[in-house]
């Protein structure tokens, strides 16, 4: 018998689950949403929120560290790793208050606890004062996702870490990082730990950090444009991290005095990379191995629920959002999912998910942004040149160069690029790649003009304040306008 049933019952309160309670509760509906951890989930407590914290403050670092090209006289620059963790996990505080806030003012109820989905909607959920029986007229699942920890011997040392035990390390311990994966976490880290690293060796050598990236696939951030990827790797050379491409890792071996080597296969036969630490960073998978009971009807396909039309799992008004089943796995993307699934059970539905843009081109044109932290930044959106060529569609491009970027000279952060991909015969925007500081604040003016059909000409009628980074895309409408 079922304590109480609920028209909602919400498993997982990152940013799928909190959105998705939020949108119930605005929508008048009984809800409740059930976590077992920390509010904000990886995002806000091991992912996101942490790492973005940590990039901030080597931001800052390494700004003050080049402040006296404009004048001002900063002596015997250095950092203090523990205060840097302090500041960290008080970002992370405030967020969870913020989401906390939320939830409180909206009246939500929450539980603390360890959920189990059974058949018939049943949730059970084991809580620190006892057990509850809960029935969902609606269920959805929004457990998110964790790390690959891929089949490598020696992947269990106690060097090898991830991305959410590097975050949480309470001391700087070692000179030399291999990261494996040239992926958006792998490229965060590297950036990281060199301007943490490098960039201090030539102030303290003692604390200089040797950084090695290894990438299975034969460029980095492979799902990206490859200009994108070229520069990503011109620009991790010139800070003096290593990049090896077209490489398997087999085997990560114990050298001795808290130190390990990561073997690997190249072109030119078997390297080793030593190592004080190791960050596995090759992607993540779905959470969903505890919080299915064994009568649950939910079906699995590659340890993620399939999927019968919109976010709807093989178990009748049983949902999954978020990680559990993006290909994108975006706090942007989860919250998205929550929104529409919630006003479409509530009967208010009003949202549309675009698949096709508005232009008559009916082709499956992605609207979600990508934004990646590193320095510069790396946003993108919709099309790249290679994926417009799969649908054999002729296409004109724009390049702008933050070279000619009056804010990117005067900021004295010059390298990077804007471009923009449209298609040929209605000059529509179809994609955009950009490399610059500031590019994940430009990245949402692109996805507006893609999700809404915009073309060069009505892009180029807006007016982009001067000097601003966002001139670039004035620019590179230009050009490509000028190629034909």
């Amino acid at each position: 018998m079922a304590d109480h049933i609920y028209d909602l019952i919400i498993i997982g309160a990152g940013p799928a689950g909190y959105t998705a309670a939020l949108r119930a509760a605005a929508m008048g509906m009984d809800a409740v949403l059930i976590e077992k951890k920390a509010l904000g989930g990886s995002c806000v407590n091991t992912g996101c929120i942490p790492a973005k914290a940590l990039l901030q403050a080597t931001a800052v670092y390494r700004d003050m560290l080049k402040a006296f090209r404009f004048g001002i006289v900063a002596e015997k620059v250095s950092f203090d790793w523990r205060q840097m963790q302090i500041y960290k996990n008080e970002s992370v505080e405030s967020f969870r208050s913020m989401i906390q806030g939320m939830l409180e003012k909206a009246e939500v109820e929450m539980i603390h606890g360890d959920a189990r989905l059974h058949a018939d909607n049943v949730v059970r959920v084991t809580t620190s004062k006892g057990a509850l029986t809960l029935k969902g007229k609606n269920v959805i699942l929004a457990t998110g996702s964790s790390p690959v920890i891929p089949d490598i011997p020696g992947i269990d040392l106690p060097q090898v870490m991830t991305s959410r035990d590097i975050l949480r390390m309470d001391d700087w311990n070692f000179d030399c990082l291999t990261v494996i994966g040239g992926g958006v976490i792998g490229m965060e880290f590297a950036s990281f730990f060199n301007s943490m690293g490098v960039e201090i060796a030539t102030i303290f050598a003692a604390l200089g950090s040797r950084v090695t990236l290894l990438e299975q696939a034969n460029r980095l951030l492979e799902s990206m444009d490859p200009m994108i990827s070229e520069q990503m790797e011109a620009n991790l050379r010139s800070k003096g991290i290593e990049v090896h491409c077209n490489v398997q890792v087999m085997e990560i071996k114990d050298r001795g005095n808290d130190t390990v080597s990561v073997n690997y296969r190249c072109e030119r036969g078997w390297k080793e990379s030593p190592a004080d630490r190791v960050l596995v960073a090759v992607g993540r998978r779905p959470n969903m191995s505890k919080v299915l009971a064994d009568d649950c009807q939910v079906q699995l396909e590659n340890g993620r629920p399939l999927i019968k039309g919109t976010y709807r799992t093989t178990q009748e008004n049983v949902y999954a959002i978020g990680d559990t089943v993006a290909r994108k796995r975006l706090a942007h993307v989860a919250a998205s999912h929550a929104a529409y699934l919630v006003e479409n059970l509530a009967g208010r539905g009003h949202r549309m998910q675009l698949s096709v843009v508005p232009n008559g081109m009916y082709v499956v044109l992605p609207v979600v942004p990508t934004c990646i932290y590193t320095e510069p930044e790396i946003a993108a959106v919709g099309f790249t040149e290679n994926d417009a060529r799969l649908y054999n569609m002729k296409i004109k491009c724009g390049v702008a160069y933050m070279t000619e970027n009056g804010k990117a000279l005067l900021a004295r952060n010059s390298r990077g690029f804007v471009r923009l991909i449209f298609e040929a015969y209605t000059n529509t925007l179809i994609g955009a790649q950009i490399m610059c500081a500031r590019a994940t604040d430009m990245i949402g003016e692109m996805a507006t003009a893609i999700a809404n059909g915009l073309t060069a000409y009505q892009l180029s009628t807006a007016m982009r304040a001067h000097p601003t980074y966002s001139e670039a895309i004035t620019e590179a409408i230009k050009d490509a306008l000028k190629n034909g």
